[in-house]
């Protein structure tokens, strides 16, 4: 399983490349459309050389169509062959672990050895959504996320102590597969991932010996503490030996400092209106360039864009350069949530063409 979790850098990347795609919705455009951009999106990815492609839960969000990791890896699955695909991730404490176990358990054995399971403990949206997520306002407030941890790495081995409430509940499909003939298959279980923007996960994650994702684009600022507080305190497992740190970073490329700088203007006018309470659906260029920016709209949004890597194909790659470099991550998630289905695309391009990766990157 460490084989899986720790990629392999190709070409002149310092560390394996992947991606993460919110599935965004445009003005202009519609879910179905998004979907349909991330599939491309997708095979592209392992077309160019990526190591993984993952997506994240998000609710009540009209500018963000990944609402169900596991539906949606199912088609990802059935558009690509060899690149890893995961959740980046499915926010545990939304969910029963059995019914988490079981679609990714289904996920493994619609695309054996490529499934990636990343656990979040937000509820990925806001209050008045996770209430009606979790159907209780206790569930909102008491945090038994390592327990939820444990119940589903139970479920995913099948392997209860003797005398355990669930010793004869099974995950199905599971780690092992039974035959018709009454003969056992293989089945693999999909390894997990924590997933964290502060140094909560980035301790369990330490304490579990599991591979662990940090969300550098929205808490920049913790993204070196957390990884040193998760490094200096890894507990070796059976997962893994030494402790590996991936870290998502906003990151967009065009042919020109311009066409960049007016794409991500975008995004900054979309995180403001989500920090606002004004969800909507990722604006254009053009009416991100219209905006009636008061000075600390205009504050907040430059401040935001100062931890986006954009520009040109250079200067993303200098960036992305020294964010490695500064962190010490073993790994770069991209995530380019912007406006048009071609100038994302052609972003991913890009940035591969600029490293020179393969596909062999991807092929887990």
């Amino acid at each position: 399983m460490a084989d899986e979790i720790r990629g392999e850098a190709r070409g002149t990347a310092p560390v394996p490349l992947s991606i993460l795609d919110l599935a965004p919705v445009g003005t202009g455009y519609t879910a179905a459309e998004a979907l349909a951009t991330t599939a491309a999106a997708a095979r592209l990815a392992e077309e160019l050389g990526y190591h993984r492609f993952w997506v994240a839960e998000h609710h009540s969000m009209p500018g963000i169509a990944s609402t169900t990791p596991a539906v949606l890896l199912a088609n990802l699955a059935a558009h690509t062959g060899r690149i890893r695909l995961g959740s980046g991730g499915v926010m545990l404490p939304n969910h029963a672990p059995l019914v988490v176990a079981e679609q990714f358990g289904t996920l493994e054995a619609l695309a054996p050895g490529r499934v990636d399971l990343g656990l979040g403990r937000a509820p990925g949206t806001d209050q008045g959504t996770a209430l009606a997520l979790r159907q209780s306002a206790e569930r909102l407030h008491v945090d038994d996320f390592p327990r939820q941890v444990a119940e589903l790495s139970g479920f995913l081995d099948g392997d209860w102590p003797e005398g355990h409430p669930y010793e004869r509940i099974h995950a199905v499909p599971g780690p092992v597969q039974r035959r018709a003939d009454g003969g056992v298959g293989e089945h693999h279980r999909p390894p997990l991932w924590l997933l964290g923007s502060s140094d909560y996960s980035a301790r369990l994650a330490a304490e579990l010996g599991l591979p662990f994702a940090f969300a550098h684009h929205f808490s920049a600022d913790n993204t070196v503490p957390a990884l040193r507080i998760y490094k200096q305190n890894f507990r070796p497992s059976a997962v893994l030996d030494e402790p590996y740190a991936l870290i998502g970073v906003t990151a967009f490329a065009a042919p020109t400092a311009e066409e960049a700088r007016r794409a991500v203007a975008s995004l900054g006018l979309s995180m403001l209106k989500l920090r606002t309470g004004r969800p909507g659906l990722v604006p254009s260029p053009e009416e991100a360039e219209a905006w009636p920016y008061t000075p600390q709209e205009r504050n907040f949004v430059d401040a935001w864009l100062s931890n986006v890597v954009h520009g040109t194909p250079e200067e993303v790659r200098d960036g992305l350069d020294a964010l490695v470099k500064r962190t010490g991550a073993d790994e770069l998630m991209i995530t380019s949530t912007v406006h048009g289905r071609e100038a994302r695309l052609a972003s991913y391009r890009l940035i591969a063409e600029e490293y020179g990766i393969t596909p062999a990157a991807s092929s887990g």
